[in-house]
């Protein structure tokens, strides 16, 4: 596994997805997530296909989000899953050897009960997210610290993040960050993920 940087796509940025993609490749993402909830699975395989070699030349991984068929007809480097995606063992099961399993994680009591099969997490939202409307109560950074602390796995923070959260988020125990607008949104996104990473290395 790879990391500090995770960032996950967006199919409302002003940048194409494919876009998006390379330019956190570029900027050192070590981890590039393809969401998009409304795509279909040809689509999405599509698309996966497309970047999976562009991406790994820069060295990163490439995680679908959610949709096991399509990660398993790309062969793409990773699956992620939330909660409500289906049971854990039995996707794992259907995965090859060396494919990434990421599981979102939420709450305390969530953390208590991973299944060994995965192989990080991603934890939060610290903050709440315009990016993902329906999502739950903010943890904060001492929930973070629980939930590291209750899972004992690579554990990525996500929701709300941006620039000067690092140290912190460190500090709580995560071994990353996931972000979506602070790199899909910005400017220059390839400097935002490169500013990110640099920004987590001295941390």
């Amino acid at each position: 596994m790879t990391g500090p940087v995770y960032v996950i796509t967006d199919p409302e940025a002003p940048l194409p997805v494919v876009e998006q993609a390379l330019a956190a490749a570029r900027g050192g993402a070590g981890l590039i997530q393809i969401r998009d909830k409304r795509a279909t699975d040809a689509e999405m395989a599509a698309l996966v296909a497309q970047l999976l070699p562009r991406i790994a030349a820069f060295g990163a991984k490439l995680i679908v989000n959610d949709r096991v068929e399509v990660a398993l007809q790309t062969g793409a480097h990773g699956l992620h899953i939330g909660q409500s995606d289906g049971d854990v063992d039995e996707i794992r099961r259907r995965l090859p050897p060396g494919m990434l399993l990421g599981l979102s994680i939420e709450t305390v009591d969530q953390a208590r009960r991973i299944p060994p099969v995965v192989d990080y997490i991603g934890a939060g939202p610290i903050r709440a997210t315009a990016t993902k409307p329906d999502h739950a109560t903010p943890i904060g950074l001492e929930g973070l610290a629980a939930i590291v602390a209750a899972a004992r796995l690579p554990t990525f923070a996500i929701g709300g993040i941006g620039p000067g959260d690092a140290h912190a988020l460190r500090a709580a125990g995560a071994v990353g960050l996931a972000v979506v607008s602070a790199v899909t949104r910005a400017p220059d996104p390839q400097a935002a993920t490169a500013a990110l990473l640099a920004e987590w290395n001295a941390s």
